[in-house]
């Protein structure tokens, strides 16, 4: 009895001395580290055996911080967290070549066939990281979406049976004509903070509007990782575009890369990583945010992210992956960049005071506020009739968007008029589509609009899971 009433006191001074030397911060310690070992999410809901793993990222970033003895971009701790060698990797913004490990793979149709026939080739049995395949490249825009989505599955039955056995044999997941658009699909389902994903389209960084570096390549780069290869990328060099103030009236987040375009130019954005950050960054919603990173590929930029924070994790919660959200919030400070990191340029813009702008014609970085847009057309020759208006493609086809053009459309008929151009939907899912027409921004009785070469609408959900709709606006 003496020997076990010595133990317990012994026991209890040990952990006294413990909380004198650590603080509370011991216990914390503890339970923040039991927590993580226990976390193991699903990198999305149709791969429950593939996991994210923040603490492989978390390590490597410890890694190359400790070599460069600096603080890191976000850009950087993402790109770099996903080194094949963060020990001995070269690293020199602008000059050296990273050998990069990517998270996943996705392709689209028209781009995804000569990949699959270079993957099957290699022999190997399966990928060697979770790829999809997306049905939508192939869809041609002439009728109406039933008519169009009818015709792109008869003129490319052989396309797509092949896609589709191969990614069955191959583990590669398959999403049939009629699913989505790319990119929007990813951002629903497979995007998330802190990811690295490369796809078969130039416009793959969209998924930067949920924390992640997601860059366009060619097929065989997305062969050489899908084999398990490490992928290689010159050493991307960092522009900061810091946004101060809030979005207010007509200004909307698409106006944030057209004043960058502006800025920028079509060249400007070459070889790096376009990182915005800031105060302004929380009053853009998670889908302006993709929105903004989809455009950046117009500026020549390698991808585009937008740090982590209430807007994204909102946005996983409604689009059913709450469980990814919560591990990112237990990791959060890996998924912003460090106090004191430095850009290689800075870009700031008060979004109190840009204005809605038009970029173009010829140019996406021909900036004009919408105000001067029409003395600057006069002035050089420029068509001054509008005959085609399109809310959609895989830039402007949220449930965002569709809501901004449905109100606008509504006051016009308020106001007894008419339209006088054509006006083209194209929601970027099936689960945007089915949404919309819930909430009455849709008829049923109304033939569904022609759909854009990127998209696959309307008709039936071809996903693995039934149709999840969005929450209704609150």
């Amino acid at each position: 009895m003496v020997i076990l009433c010595f133990v317990v006191l012994l026991t209890l001074c040990l952990f006294l001395c413990l909380q004198l030397a650590l603080g509370h911060g011991a216990r914390r310690l503890h339970i923040s580290t039991a927590y993580r070992a226990k976390a193991k999410v699903s990198m999305s809901r149709f791969e429950p055996t593939s996991f994210i793993s923040y603490e492989k990222l978390q390590s490597n970033i410890d890694i190359v911080r400790k070599r460069l003895n600096r603080p890191l971009t976000l850009s950087e701790k993402i790109v770099y967290g996903h080194l094949d060698d963060p020990h001995n990797q070269e690293i020199d913004r602008g000059r050296t070549y990273l050998r990069l490990r990517p998270d996943r793979v996705a392709m689209q149709d028209a781009t995804a066939q000569m990949a699959m026939l270079q993957f099957i080739s290699s022999g190997l049995p399966k990928v060697a990281v979770p790829s999809t395949i997306h049905c939508d490249h192939l869809i041609e825009a002439q009728v109406g979406g039933p008519e169009d989505l009818a015709r792109a599955k008869d003129v490319n039955h052989e396309v797509y049976n092949f896609l589709s056995s191969a990614g069955a044999k191959y583990g590669v997941g398959f999403w049939k004509p009629g699913s989505g658009i790319i990119h929007q699909i990813i951002l629903e389902n497979y995007a998330y903070p802190g990811v690295m994903l490369i796809g078969t389209d130039s416009h793959t960084p969209n998924g930067g509007g949920l924390g992640s570096i997601c860059i366009g390549v060619g097929g065989a780069d997305a062969v050489d990782v899908m084999a398990g290869i490490p992928w290689e990328l010159k050493c991307p060099k960092v522009i900061g575009v810091k946004l101060t103030g809030t979005l207010s009236g007509w200004t909307s987040p698409k106006d944030v890369i057209l004043k960058v375009a502006g800025i920028l130019t079509v060249k400007g954005g070459t070889g790096a990583i376009i990182e915005y950050h800031g105060p302004g960054v929380d009053s853009i919603s998670c889908t302006g945010m993709a929105t903004i990173c989809n455009m950046g590929a117009e500026i020549g930029a390698t991808t585009s992210v937008f740090p982590y924070n209430h807007r994204m994790r909102t946005y996983l919660k409604k689009t059913g992956r709450a469980e990814i959200a919560a591990v990112a919030d237990e990791y959060s400070d890996l998924l912003v960049p460090d106090q004191g990191c430095e850009y290689d340029q800075i870009i700031e813009l008060n979004l109190d005071e840009l204005k809605p702008h038009i970029n173009g014609p010829f140019t996406p970085d021909l900036a004009h506020p919408v105000s001067e847009v029409g003395a600057a057309a006069q002035k050089n020759g420029w068509p001054l009739e509008v005959k085609v208006g399109l809310i959609g493609s895989c830039t402007n086809s949220s449930y965002e968007d569709m809501g901004r053009a449905a109100s606008v459309a509504k006051q016009a008929l308020d106001k007894g008029l008419k339209c006088k151009a054509q006006f083209t939907v194209t929601p970027g899912s099936e689960q945007i589509r089915a949404t919309i027409e819930r909430d009455g921004y849709v008829s049923r009785r109304t033939p569904s609009s022609p759909p854009t070469t990127e998209t696959s609408l309307p008709g039936t959900t071809l996903t693995p899971q039934r149709t999840r709709l969005l929450p209704p606006p609150r």
